[in-house]
């Protein structure tokens, strides 16, 4: 089901215009003012924010842009960092589909992948952002060391990732099937769709990954 347009929405865009990452030849520019010389986070499919604003007041010398497809949602996280006064996000409304041609090659320190939609017909499992076809994109993208991290209520999609990600040349840590109720949750930074799961009673499952 599409989300409706929302009321004035060129109006709200323009007000936060600033928030949008500039490019250069179709790649984020990692400019004086965004980027350069500073580790560069980049959260794929940022929902409507909540996320990324807990990440900007984390890590204050992080650049952190977040990618989302769909507009009218981008927009909304658009406004709550404004409200934050996030001066260390950049958005990008784009299809994370392409992040190996959008983003500068091994510019990547950490790539956080959460809640991705699973797609859970066989037919369409190279659509998954843990899919083989997205594990080999984000070697273009990672710095050296930089890390994946990924959250996901779905234990099939997780099952699935643990095997994709160590098929395809990534060393695993931190695997836990129950994030909410480890010792990591401390340092946890929920999304709007992770609160509101978790509090219906739904496990969090984590992994973090990286290229040795």
């Amino acid at each position: 089901m599409r989300m409706r347009p929302k009321k004035n929405r060129d109006a709200r865009l323009e007000k936060v215009s600033g928030l949008l990452a500039e490019l250069d030849g179709g790649r984020v520019k990692l400019s004086p003012a965004f980027g350069e010389g500073r580790e560069l986070f980049v959260e794929l499919g940022c929902g409507k924010g909540a996320f990324i604003t807990g990440l900007s007041e984390r890590f204050p010398d992080a650049s952190l842009l977040a990618v989302e497809k769909v507009t009218d949602v981008a927009m909304m996280a658009m406004e709550k960092a404004d409200r934050a006064g996030c001066a260390n996000v950049r958005f990008l409304i784009a299809d994370g589909a392409a992040i190996d041609t959008l983003l500068p090659a091994h510019s990547v320190a950490r790539l956080y992948l959460n809640f991705s939609d699973p797609w859970p017909k066989k037919r369409n499992a190279k659509r998954r952002l843990t899919s083989p076809l997205f594990l080999e994109r984000y070697k273009t993208i990672l710095a050296p060391g930089g890390r994946i991290f990924f959250k996901t209520d779905n234990r099939p999609l997780f099952d699935y990732s643990l095997e994709t990600f160590a098929t395809s040349g990534y060393t695993l840590e931190n695997v836990c099937f129950d994030l909410h109720g480890s010792p990591m949750a401390a340092e946890n930074i929920m999304t709007e769709y992770e609160r509101n799961f978790s509090a219906k009673g739904f496990a969090i499952n984590y992994l973090e990954a990286f290229l040795k």
